[in-house]
């Protein structure tokens, strides 16, 4: 079971502005990622819980940020219930997308999970449409993204070979382009992600 920290920060100014503390691990019926997020300065910010279905899809989400709160899951695309602070103006949103984002590295892993891309020169990237959930307050925005797996590189270890993959991801509606390492369950490299400490092996999943 993966433990460690990521930190977080602003991709464009390079702003610290929180702390993951995270453990996940895949089961019989999936993954779960499980995380306790802090300010820089280690006051409580929020919390992540995500489980993903064997294929991938996010059949549970629980995101706490800033006294607001989402629950979401695939359902008809994606559900979601956002609460504000006062928990008297609930609402529920259903949108054709396949799964969801947000600052968590979690949801890197889960949409390369959900893709399950292969390295192919030739292959065209796959597009995703995901709800986004900008923090602090949770709000909710679609975006379409293109994933593709340009590159699968094992690396030796101290506990054997680690293969790690590197993602092209391009924001369909800016043409933004940017570049994801991901090792098992482990996000190794992002924009605005930095792994700061890992205390055991990524998973692999099968």
């Amino acid at each position: 079971m993966p433990r460690g920290r990521y930190s977080l920060h602003d991709p464009h100014d390079h702003t610290p502005f929180a702390e993951e503390h995270f453990h996940c691990a895949p089961g019989p019926s999936g993954w779960r990622y499980v995380s306790r997020v802090t300010t820089p300065g280690g006051e409580h910010r929020g919390s992540v819980d995500l489980a993903l279905d064997d294929l991938g899809r996010p059949i549970r989400l629980e995101l706490h940020s800033a006294d607001w709160q989402v629950r979401g899951a695939a359902l008809d695309g994606v559900t979601w219930v956002r609460t504000d602070p006062t928990g008297t103006h609930a609402t529920e949103h259903t949108v054709p997308a396949h799964a969801f984002t947000g600052s968590s590295p979690a949801f890197l892993v889960a949409i390369a999970r959900l893709l399950r891309l292969t390295p192919s020169a030739i292959a065209a990237p796959t597009r995703v449409r995901l709800v986004a959930f900008t923090e602090p307050v949770l709000a909710p925005r679609t975006l379409d993204q293109s994933w593709a797996l340009v590159d699968r590189e094992a690396h030796a270890t101290d506990n054997g070979p680690l293969t790690v993959d590197e993602y092209q991801v391009t924001a369909l509606d800016t043409g933004e382009r940017h570049t994801v390492h991901i090792a098992g369950d482990v996000v190794l490299a992002a924009p605005g992600i930095e792994l700061e400490d890992l205390e055991s092996p990524p998973s692999v999943f099968g």
